[in-house]
């Protein structure tokens, strides 16, 4: 018997009726030889660090830092019962054979292999790697089976993930909790992707516009205009010798350009377009997608590629073939594919791009929700704009002479719309605002050297520089996406690279260029080292998420904004932790690592000597930076006793005066037995008019409820008292 173990109970569904295991158990379906059951995410974690030690379940700072000796595996209560329904599988005389048929990537190896572990399993383990859950595809996946030894280093590098992660992340949030006296969360990814929120915010902040002047001209049906002019005055004068004078053509440039299709979808360039056309949060596009790859309508979502393997010839055409008729926008439409050019087996790495699935093709949009229906569009638009020819224009240029200025006019004629036609028909089919850039060069009249244009007409318009953008979803995950690419040297770096390897922030360059040989010749997409960035495609909307989650970033509509706290975290914490070049190297090590290319042992070693030096380094703050993170106090009121200002507190109104003892307390027995809240609103009332109207209060002596006016009745002492209102008969 082959215990076969998916990731979701809806994705062991599927295998199941494909491999004939019909027949329901209790927690697994079994037949034909198999049984397949499931977990459910994450069922097996690191321990807590409490777990570990009493005295770790109190945050201090003597106690760090938490480096465990022994790494330990626990289960949540509510997943035990999964657990133990897999661990009795798992240890089954009955079965001989494992088969991870979990999510085929980083995680997805990290979710088999702590379960099996955990389960003390050591039955022969082989490995399903399928990117789509078409029956085909998992019939075909199960016919070439792969060794699970094969998958080692996939599993050491998901485990180095997660044990850094919990290093790094329980030390720092509670190293810099300890010192600023508020819970603040740090993370290798997160932190970085705040810092750069915090530092688009701060140039936004201190951006000052800069005024602008471009003065026109315009005859004979053409328009020009200067460059920018700083000075007024200067732009009036310009206007002035041009208004009513001769205008002479000195140049025309005339030049045939080519815009190639862009690639098919990874999970990246998915989640940017779904958040600028439709809103979708990184998160949301994810959670459709792997809904929709469940569904068999979507291949695997969760990738970095965008090219399919060159033997995916024939699928794709068939595919193109079949989604052109069940795509509204395409109708009328001229198209014919070329297939080849979305083929690339050196660029396709883990998994192929994102591509509708042949079941898609039979099915159509039938019974999906309206999100799915859009994404699934946009997907198939993005096929068929991938197979689609060139888009070809020509684009002119004209300078134009005039009382001793040049001005410009540009133009553009379409000589052949391509794939650009595919991509507006299934934008104006959209019923939401695309937030497109429009082509803004209009196509200009016959023009030639020497062409003169009397009595031209002149204006002046006035313009203001723009401050950067915010980052909306789209844009941060590019920037996340680029982030240390930039900073990061080509040539190899100097010094001994195992010392390099020890820091667990900075890789070894040596060697890149034999690696790069090596990752072409073995038909891997890129050298790891190519490739950096913040997070993966799978992890980069929970990243976002957890972001807001903890208060420390906002969204105001598409727009992603770091709060006060945000901006202040970013500010107190270490180089080490903020910044994306450091961070993104970790990825790189952790992917050459899933290579057979990196030493697990001496990323760990480098990420504890971080850990160490963390704590080492940042033992105190001064008193002024403990207070950044102090919640500000809210003023409800004036003191009736001494004039100075009440403020809210957790558990009560007090006075902002040390020396002053007034305090009206929220839990006081007064509103208690009356069965009211004492909210800011009554006490502001109390304090400004010494008595507030408040409706459905509670008599214990009547158990009925009234509407009376509470009276503060302070007469100077420990307490504050309270009473009702009487009016006189």
């Amino acid at each position: 018997m082959q215990l076969v173990i998916a990731e979701k109970p809806s994705v062991a569904r599927s295998i199941a009726a494909v491999i004939g295991a019909t027949d329901r158990q209790e927690g697994y379906l079994q037949g034909n030889g198999y049984q397949v059951s499931w977990c459910i995410g994450h069922l097996v974690s690191f321990t807590d660090a409490g777990m570990y030690d009493e005295r770790f379940k109190k945050w201090r700072y003597e106690d760090l830092p938490i480096i465990p000796e022994s790494w330990r595996l626990t289960v949540p209560p509510d997943k035990r019962e999964r657990f133990d329904t897999l661990r009795t599988l798992l240890r089954s005389e009955e079965v001989s054979e494992v088969i991870n048929a979990c999510d085929a990537g980083r995680e997805g190896e990290l979710i088999f292999r702590t379960v099996y572990h955990l389960a003390g399993c050591t039955k022969p383990m082989k490995r399903l790697w399928i990117s789509s859950m078409e029956d085909s595809a998992i019939r075909e996946g199960f016919a070439n089976l792969k060794p699970g030894r094969d998958y080692d280093p996939l599993h050491q590098s998901a485990l180095c993930r997660a044990k850094a992660d919990w290093l790094i992340g329980i030390n720092a949030t509670r190293l810099f909790s300890v010192l600023y006296h508020k819970t603040l969360t740090v993370g290798r990814v997160q932190t970085p992707t705040l810092k750069m929120l915090v530092d688009r915010d701060a140039k936004i902040t201190g951006f000052q516009k800069k005024k602008y002047h471009i003065v026109h001209i315009a005859g004979g049906g053409v328009e020009a205009a200067s460059d920018r002019i700083t000075d007024p005055a200067e732009a009036e004068s310009v206007k002035t010798a041009c208004g009513g004078a001769q205008a002479v053509c000195a140049s025309v440039v005339r030049e045939k350009k080519t815009e190639q299709p862009l690639k098919l979808y990874d999970l990246t360039t998915l989640q940017r377009e779904a958040n600028r056309l439709f809103g979708f949060t990184a998160k949301q596009t994810l959670d459709y997608a792997q809904t929709l790859y469940e569904k068999r309508l979507l291949t695997y979502p969760r990738t970095d590629s965008r090219f399919l393997s060159d033997d995916m010839e024939q699928t794709a055409a068939g595919i193109v073939a079949g989604i052109v008729p069940i795509l509204p926008f395409m109708e009328g439409a001229a198209f014919s594919a070329e297939i080849r050019r979305i083929l690339n087996s050196a660029k396709v790495s883990d998994h192929h791009a994102i591509i509708p699935t042949a079941e898609f093709v039979k099915q159509g949009f039938s019974g999906l929700a309206d999100s799915e229906k859009k994404l699934l569009s946009l997907v198939c638009c993005k096929l068929l704009g991938a197979v689609a020819p060139a888009h070809e224009y020509e684009a002119v240029t004209a300078t134009f002479t005039c009382a001793g200025h040049e001005f410009a006019a540009k133009g553009k004629t379409v000589l052949s719309p391509g794939w650009k036609d595919i991509d507006r028909r299934f934008r104006a089919s959209l019923k939401t605002d695309t937030d497109e850039d429009s082509e803004t060069a209009k196509e200009l009249p016959e023009l030639a050297e020497g062409q003169v244009f009397e009595d031209v007409a002149a204006s002046v318009t006035e313009h203001f520089t723009s401050p950067p953008k915010p980052y909306t979803e789209d844009t941060l995950l590019s920037a996340m996406e680029r982030a240390g690419a930039e900073d990061m040297p080509d040539d190899a770096a100097k010094g001994n690279p195992t010392q390099a390897q020890r820091s667990g922030l900075r890789g070894e360059k040596e060697g890149q260029r034999n690696r790069a040989d090596a990752c072409r010749q073995a038909g891997v997409a890129e050298c790891s080292l190519s490739r950096r960035g913040l997070g993966t495609p799978a992890t980069r909307a929970a990243i976002l998420e957890k972001l807001v989650q903890t208060g420390f970033v906002q969204r105001k509509g598409r727009q992603l904004f770091p709060t006060k706290d945000g901006i202040n975290l970013a500010t107190v914490l270490p180089e080490a932790l903020t910044s994306p070049v450091l961070t993104a190297e970790w990825e790189s090590r952790l992917t050459e690592i899933a290579k057979g290319e990196a030493d697990p042992d001496e990323f760990m070693a480098g990420i504890e000597a971080q850990a160490r030096d963390l704590v080492k380094t940042y033992s105190c703050v001064s008193e002024d930076k403990q207070k950044l993170f102090q919640a500000e106090r809210v003023a409800v009121g004036t003191c009736p006793r001494c004039g100075e200002a009440v403020y809210e507190g957790k558990k009560n109104y007090y006075c902002g005066n040390r020396a002053c003892q007034f305090v009206m307390w929220k839990n006081d027995r007064f509103f208690e037995e009356r069965k009211k809240a004492f909210t800011p609103k009554v006490a502001a009332a109390l304090l400004k008019h010494g008595k507030v109207k408040i409706k459905g209060l509670f008599s214990p002596k009547t158990g009925k409820t009234y509407d009376g006016t509470v009276l503060l009745a302070d007469t100077g002492g420990k307490y504050v008292n309270f009473r009702m209102e009487w009016k006189k008969q």
